[in-house]
């Protein structure tokens, strides 16, 4: 398997290049505003765009789709079924449905809290593209109480229920190391470790002075 994670721009958002050696096809998760980089990625490793996939619908993460689309000869565009996205969705997905890409497997986990249609990826049990649910020693915004509610079952339920073993690997680089670990998150995260939703929700509205307090970047 090709794993590479890559710095694209924008507001220091990541995205993800998933290959299979044997058949040389790609997907290719959260292409943001930069198609051409993405493209010179495939090119280095020899890849063909098999899947375009958006961990969800906010536009710094799928704006490229459609120049990505056009650069590498096609791909089907992934996300999760109620995605609105700028262009069209080839194969609307759901919680626990499964991408095959050659030998690897993508397990998509319905994760919405930051957005509706956030989805984690799975690839082959062992590492997480968690997008902007989790992301290192953080978790991403949220506008209001229903939404802050939505997520912290999303992450309780659901991403911690993964092993500890599998790898973080997140939609920003705004933490204090590109990636991270289920059971790093676990043992250090602020927000999990809130003993309780009103106090997860303290801390979403107070985490600047929370950061300020603890001597937090």
């Amino acid at each position: 398997m090709i794993f590479e994670q890559i710095s694209i721009g924008g507001d220091r958002n990541f995205a993800y290049l998933v290959g299979d050696k044997a058949g040389a096809q790609a997907a290719v998760v959260d292409p943001g505003y930069n198609a051409a980089l993405i493209q010179q990625r495939l090119a280095a490793h020899g890849l063909s765009l098999a899947y375009l996939v958006a961990t969800h619908s906010h536009y710094d993460h799928v704006d490229a789709m459609g120049d990505l689309q056009s650069r590498a000869g096609g791909g089907q565009v992934v996300a999760h079924r109620s995605a609105a996205l700028p262009v069209a969705v080839d194969r609307p997905v759901d919680d626990g449905d499964v991408i095959e890409l050659g030998a690897v497997r993508i397990r998509i986990i319905h994760c919405p809290g930051h957005s509706p249609d956030s989805i984690g990826l799975l690839v082959d049990e062992t590492k997480l593209i968690s997008g902007d649910e989790l992301f290192v020693g953080k978790v991403g915004g949220t506008g209001s109480e229903d939404q802050a509610r939505t997520q912290y079952d999303s992450l309780h339920g659901r991403l911690m229920t993964l092993d500890d073993a599998v790898e973080v690997w997140p939609g920003h680089d705004v933490g204090v190391r590109p990636s991270s670990t289920i059971g790093h998150e676990r043992r250090t995260n602020p927000f999990l470790l809130r003993e309780s939703f009103e106090d997860f929700l303290w801390l979403k509205r107070n985490w600047a002075q929370y950061k300020k307090e603890q001597g937090i970047q």
